[in-house]
């Protein structure tokens, strides 16, 4: 939500009810279409699958699968790259120097190399690879292809529209910010046409402050769920809701959200151990994948956590000296944590671990401008996935791409694929029918499971 927006939402609750005077509109401020899209009646009976959980982490601007999962130290000089490759914990496998961490743990992990599309711009990538479905852009330019509510819906706000939940708990959670820059909000991360009562909670962490608690979902001093419930009691007999009144259907929503302790109390990182802390890493990226292993751990369904914001992994400039220093490292040990983490509490085998960028790089390195540091451009054509957990065989590579990383020499597989998978071991049928705002049939997802991913079978 944009800086207007948010204030828009604030001005019309303020004006809608005396009530919400308290502070609820600062509390809500962050993403109030997300945080109340947890509103619904009983969960439906939809049979689940494998999976109580996934959480997608999202590598924003695209990872370079020659810096990565495949690399190509025979590849000619100017393709191959600075990395050397190791030794993973699975013999023939090899991962990037500074990958150190998933190395030792490469016997829980599923590598597919294969994975592939056709769109380099990022806008639409994004939708591609969080909606399995492309995207419908009015033009040629960035402007055309920002998020709009005729967009296919993300995987939360799917699982929101065919199995809703009553009890304040959101089906999707975003972290650790909204995708948008300047003037372009990404597509693929809200409800699109199913509308906003579906969209995931978007939770908003503060880069600048890695340990301290979040507060968008905190009640202001003096006001406890109580309190809060006989002031929503007094309002009701009050002012009489209109049939079909959204705002209020919205309302409801978050309070029931609000008066969730559970979901309070895992957004309160100040209950964790704080040498549990420190191996995710006293950063963004440890904090949100702690954050995202404290959601699914209360119920949420679907996490989607961002590493970085919308052009962190685009590595057109400094690939190299930005991979070593800044991306690869965190990354390497907030994701090794998370997956030990799982392990531990027992929540690996329920939960699906998803870790993809929106495309690759390119083989070639070269300077974006002269005099620039050498870097990476666009590359659907080609790029890795990572899974783990819910079933996933690990231990596989699954996939292979040409001598130098270009093109696959084997199966591909693409975002209907990964969307399909998703779906399946959630136990939601990828054939489930939606209707579009213009009352328009369309197949959630025209994918097939990956089924390597479960039967080690190399294709």
């Amino acid at each position: 939500m944009s800086q207007s927006e948010s204030s828009g939402v604030r001005s019309a609750l303020m004006r809608r009810r005396e009530f919400l005077q308290v502070g609820y509109s600062g509390l809500v401020g962050l993403g109030l279409p997300g945080l109340l899209a947890a509103r619904g009646a009983a969960a439906s009976s939809v049979k689940t699958g494998r999976a109580r959980s996934v959480i997608v982490i999202l590598l924003s601007g695209g990872l370079g699968q020659h810096d990565s999962f495949d690399m190509k130290p025979d590849a000619p000089d100017g393709i191959r790259g600075e990395f050397k490759p190791i030794d993973t914990a699975v013999s023939g496998i090899q991962f990037c120097e500074h990958l150190p961490g998933l190395a030792q743990r490469a016997g829980e992990l599923a590598i597919i190399r294969s994975m592939s599309h056709t769109e380099g711009n990022h806008l639409c990538a994004v939708h591609r690879v969080l909606t399995g479905q492309a995207s419908n852009p009015r033009g040629a330019s960035d402007l055309d292809r920002v998020a709009s509510r005729d967009d296919f819906p993300c995987y939360g706000a799917v699982l929101d529209r065919v199995r809703r939940r009553g009890d304040g708990v959101p089906t999707g959670v975003a972290l650790p910010f909204r995708l948008i820059e300047g003037p372009l909000t990404w597509p693929g991360q809200d409800a699109g046409f199913l509308g906003p009562r579906h969209d995931p909670w978007q939770l908003r962490l503060d880069p600048n402050r890695p340990d301290a608690r979040d507060e968008s979902l905190a009640l202001p001093d003096g006001l406890d769920p109580a309190r809060l419930h006989r002031r929503r009691h007094l309002l009701g007999q009050t002012a009489a809701p209109l049939p079909g009144d959204a705002f209020l259907d919205q309302q409801d929503a978050a309070l029931a959200l609000l008066c969730n302790a559970r979901v309070g109390q895992a957004l309160d990182l100040n209950r964790e151990d704080p040498r549990l802390v420190d191996r995710y890493g006293r950063h963004l990226f440890g904090r949100s994948l702690l954050m995202a292993r404290r959601l699914i751990e209360v119920g949420v369904p679907i996490v989607q956590a961002t590493m970085g914001i919308v052009q962190t992994w685009d590595t057109h400039v400094g690939n190299f000296p930005r991979l070593r220093d800044d991306l690869l490292p965190p990354l390497d040990r907030a994701v090794s944590a998370l997956l030990d983490d799982l392990q531990v509490r027992g929540l690996l085998d329920e939960t699906l671990v998803v870790m993809l960028g929106e495309f690759g790089r390119t083989p070639r390195i070269h300077p974006l401008k002269p005099g620039d540091v050498p870097g990476r451009d666009h590359w659907p054509a080609v790029f890795p996935a990572v899974f783990a957990g819910a079933g996933v065989v690990g231990g596989q590579v699954i996939g292979k791409s040409d001598r130098l990383g270009a093109h696959s020499v084997t199966r591909t597989f693409g975002p209907p694929d990964l969307a399909a998978t998703i779906y399946h071991a959630l136990g939601v049928d990828p054939a489930t029918e939606l209707r579009d705002r213009l009352g328009r049939p369309l197949r959630l997802c025209s994918g097939q499971t990956m089924t390597p991913l479960y039967t080690g079978a190399a294709v």
